[in-house]
């Protein structure tokens, strides 16, 4: 068998720009053939349901016949379309994964290192840990659940949210 010099290549779309127009042109051969079966199936529908009862029938029961006999041209266009939403998928998935993540995890290890640089020069790395609130409830033990105030035991949070008001 000859090979096909036209056909897409793994390599092809590696690149944002190949990703696009191998969607642009998947677009341009699925959507006519969506159009054409739903417009087929719709006509072929109401012709179906136009034929009328056939005798012995329940009322709207040719109504149900033809539905039933039209519905998996319906389902391949459904099909068809989710192809399309699935093409989609794999672009957005492949810059989420192959792109993105890479500058991701580079950001988070200089984040790193510009935390673990801070913390042995003495600094605090940790912007939200329980050493910055602790000023908020003194008293308290460390990883302890709060008591029920009665009042007598010093200012509550409610009064420490009021002073800084």
């Amino acid at each position: 068998m000859g090979t096909n010099n036209n056909a897409w290549t793994p390599e092809m779309l590696r690149t944002s720009e190949g990703r696009r127009i191998h969607l642009q042109q998947r677009r341009q051969q699925i959507q006519p053939v969506v159009d054409d079966l739903r417009r087929l199936a719709r006509e072929l529908q109401a012709d179906l349901a136009e034929d009328g009862r056939l005798f012995g029938d329940m009322p709207y029961q040719d109504r149900i016949r033809a539905w039933s006999t039209v519905r998996p041209i319906f389902q391949a266009v459904d099909s068809l379309e989710s192809a399309l939403t699935s093409l989609v998928t794999v672009n957005k998935r492949y810059e989420k994964n192959y792109e993105a993540l890479p500058a991701k995890r580079e950001a988070k290890a200089l984040e790193k290192k510009r935390a673990k640089e801070l913390k042995a020069q003495g600094g605090k790395a940790a912007v939200n840990s329980a050493d910055n609130v602790r000023h908020l409830a003194p008293g308290m033990a460390p990883n302890s659940a709060p008591a029920l105030r009665d009042g007598a035991d010093g200012p509550s949070f409610m009064d420490y949210l009021s002073r800084e008001a």
